[in-house]
């Protein structure tokens, strides 16, 4: 897997590059110590599957960063790691289409979690966001018959909220991971997103995932 690291501090990128050489060896990784060059990277081979994004580059600001990167390469992952993380930050750096946020701030061995959460193909959202988010939107207060998913879909976003991969849910469930995605189809449509992280964001805008919160593996 080929992963594009953005960030403008030597130190941090040092850092992550160790950690990253010992915790996934299978990953190939490349640094950019600005947009431009990270661009510039983006449009040459071999092709980034993964962009580890700081918002506070030189040349660019915040959230203008995912939108400038999306726009170049808008089918990559990308993990925003950031020292802004107020939970206003990582819900609008997740509606602009990042798979995670991960907070630079925390522990070497949360970072390590939110990218293996990542990677493996699971979401993965620091608890004070879904906390943030609870009760903000319109829908607030609606349960799980209102909003009609089945208990299945059910189990599946409970997995999503978790950070599990979707082989990991299918797993669980003891089901096929084709039926995991089936499962996906229908709860993007009922809840009116497009995506994993817009999923779990949804959920905790209706107070769904109030019982899940207590028990949730993330910081």
């Amino acid at each position: 897997m080929e992963i594009l690291m953005v960030d403008d501090h030597v130190l941090f990128r040092d850092g992550l590059a160790l950690m990253m050489t010992q915790c996934f060896p299978h990953v190939v990784l490349r640094e950019a110590a600005s947009l431009s060059s990270a661009i510039k990277q983006l449009r040459r081979p071999p092709a980034v599957e993964m962009v580890l994004l700081d918002l506070g580059l030189s040349d660019s600001s915040g959230l203008d960063s995912i939108d400038r990167l999306r726009k170049i390469a808008p089918d990559v992952t990308l993990i925003v790691l950031s020292g802004d993380d107020r939970p206003e930050t990582v819900v609008a750096s997740i509606e602009r289409g990042a798979a995670g946020f991960i907070p630079k701030t925390a522990r070497s061995g949360v970072i390590e979690t939110g990218l293996r959460t990542v990677i493996e193909g699971g979401v993965y959202i620091p608890r004070a966001a879904v906390q943030l988010v609870r009760g903000v939107a319109p829908g607030e207060g609606k349960g799980w018959a209102e909003v009609g998913l089945s208990q299945r879909q059910i189990e599946v976003l409970y997995g999503l909220s978790a950070g599990d991969a979707t082989k990991t849910i299918a797993r669980h469930m003891n089901v096929a991971e084709s039926t995991i995605k089936t499962h996906l189809v229908g709860i993007y449509r009922k809840l009116g997103v497009t995506s994993r992280t817009e999923a779990v964001l949804a959920a905790a805008r209706y107070g769904l995932l109030d019982n899940l919160l207590s028990t949730q593996r993330h910081p």
